[in-house]
Parts: C-alpha cells; structure tokens; sequence
C-alpha cells in the first residue's frame, strides 16, 4: 500500500482539525453572527446543526435509563424520539440575546422540551387526538399502553422542574421563583390545559370563528413559544423591557407557528410530517386553512413574520440574528 503523501496527511490533520473546532464552538454555544435569509444561510445550518446536538446530549444525560425502568424507558422513548428542539432553541437564543449563555439556559431549556414532550403524549391520547403517530414513531401509548403513557407524562412534567431546580444552584433564588411561576401560569389552566380544553370543545361546531382558534393556539401553542423566549430572557438576566418584548416575540412566534402546522397538515403527506396528515378536518376541527382558506392562510402567516422580526426591533442585530434565523425556519419549514 503507497504511503499517504505530507500534502494528504495535513488535508486529513485539517479536516479533523475542523471538526474537534467546530465541535467544541457547539458545545461552548457559540453565537450566529448574521441574520441568514429566507432560504437559511450555510451558517444558520450550521447553528441549527450545533443547538440541536447540544440538547439532546443534555436531554440525553438528564433522563438515564432507571428504576422503575418501563417508566423511564417511556420517558426516554417519547423524549429522545427525534424532534425539531425549536422550544429548547428558542430559550438559549433568547438567553444569549440578553447577555447570557448557553449553559446557563440549558436546564430551563431541557425542562421545557420535557414539558412540550409531555404535552404530545397527552394529546395523542385516545380521550384526546386519539394518534398513533409522533415524530415518525408509535405514540406513546401505542407502544406501552394508555396508563404507562399518562404515567410518563406525569414524569416528565415533574421532573421538567426538578431537573431546572437542582441544575440551578448558585442562580439567584428570585431567578428560580420566577421561573416556576412563568412555567405553572403558561402550562396550567391559564395556558396550555386551557387551549386544550378549548380546543376539545370546538370538535364538531362549525361556527368557530378566528377570534376562539386564535385563543385555542395562543394558549395551546403559543404559550410554551412565550415561555421559551420569556424563561431564556429571565435567567440570562434580561430587563423587564426585554422580557416584555420577548413576550410578545414569542407570542408570535408560536402562532406563526401553528398556522403554518395547519397549512403543512393539508398539504403534505404523513410520511412526510412524521405525524397524521389531515387529521384535525376528519376530526372536525376547525383550522386556518378551513377558517380562511389556504392562500388567505398564507398571507396571514407573512404578516405574522412581519409582526415577530418588528418586535425583535431594539435589540442588537447580531445577537438577534438567530432569532431572526428561527423565524423564518419556522416559516419555511415543509415538516
């Protein structure tokens, strides 16, 4: 076999090089520096690319796998099963926009993919959405039946918070107090269970109007797009200016969000999505593209774009360029 020439051997010592540089920029959470376009620079992939990674590892090493093992093994399953991870994105970017970092967010993050997690596995329920797809896998209780499935919801949402908790030692005991605060108001009766309930009521009628759909997803959907950015804003220490603004950010966000699933749900297949298609219409739900049509859907999905980047005004462009980046991933995404 010929030797590798000393031209090869530093292309090789490069790429490794590179790679070990690249690797510990994510690890470290290091920041996007320009705003990418409509259809995602190189270097928002690469962004995207490094977040994603480094909540999984973190997700990865909070649930190990334990006694009661089916129960952990449930929650690992549901958990780790793929995902978008734009909730846990959302907070480090909001995080680190104020000045704080991605290490400092990452507990908070981890326990709001936890809580989103434990939000899919109730609505694909049988007494809810009744699916049997998730993430381009059996649901939950597909796979381990309806009550190892509630259990493991239940899990979850407990250890979302203990997870946070004990990852929080030295952070300032008001940061925590309000963070748990921000968490029950936006997934408890106020937020999320409101939505879903809702939601349950509006099968069937067909004289839903876009004021009750907007309040089905702004507390269904919305709420944990607001807790994300409002939640990375507290611990990285954010004003209360910057707070309320991300508020409202992530407000939007969430919506653009959801009119865009609703869209996507009509137009793509199951395999495609990893989930259903055009289950809400044979359940009889009302959605933006059967309210208002699909290219009336569309146009509402561009101003709500316009809507979130104006809220993103004020703050330094650089540092709000994932954001922006995020915006439009969600507005462009095809899954």
């Amino acid at each position: 076999m010929k030797s590798l020439s000393l031209r090869t051997l530093l292309f090789y010592l490069i790429r490794i090089l590179f790679s070990y540089f690249k690797e510990a920029l994510c690890r470290l959470g290091a920041p996007f520096k320009h705003s990418p376009p409509p259809d995602y620079s190189l270097e928002f992939k690469d962004y995207m690319a490094c977040k994603v990674a480094a909540v999984n590892e973190a997700l990865d090493a909070a649930v190990p796998l334990r006694a009661p093992l089916r129960i952990h093994e449930a929650m690992r399953y549901s958990l780790l099963a793929g995902g978008k991870r734009l909730r846990p994105i959302f907070c480090v970017a909001a995080c680190e926009l104020v000045g704080g970092t991605q290490s400092k967010a990452m507990p908070i993050a981890c326990a709001l993919e936890m809580i989103h997690t434990m939000s899919l596995i109730q609505d694909d329920l049988p007494c809810m959405d009744n699916d049997d797809l998730r993430r381009g896998k059996p649901t939950t209780h597909k796979v381990y039946g309806e009550a190892i499935a509630i259990l493991t919801s239940d899990g979850l949402l407990a250890l979302a918070i203990e997870h946070f908790t004990q990852k929080a030692d030295g952070m300032n005991p008001i940061l925590i107090v309000r963070a748990i605060q921000e968490i029950a108001r936006l997934v408890g009766a106020k937020g999320i269970v409101a939505g879903q309930e809702a939601d349950i009521r509006s099968e069937g009628i067909s004289n839903v109007d876009l004021k009750e759909l907007e309040f089905i997803h702004q507390h269904k959907t919305a709420a944990l797009f607001e807790a994300s950015v409002v939640l990375g804003a507290i611990i990285g220490g954010g004003s209360s200016k910057e707070v309320e603004k991300l508020r409202s950010f992530g407000r939007t966000a969430g919506l653009l969000f959801q009119v865009v699933d609703d869209i996507l749900d009509v137009t793509k297949s199951t395999q495609e999505l990893g989930k259903t298609a055009g289950k809400d219409l044979v359940a009889g739900k009302v959605t933006y593209p059967k309210l208002l049509g699909i290219d009336k859907s569309r146009e509402y999905a561009e101003e709500l774009v316009r809507e979130a980047l104006g809220q993103l005004t004020g703050f330094d462009p650089d540092k709000a360029a994932p954001l922006v980046g995020l915006i439009n991933y969600a507005a462009n995404r095809q899954s």
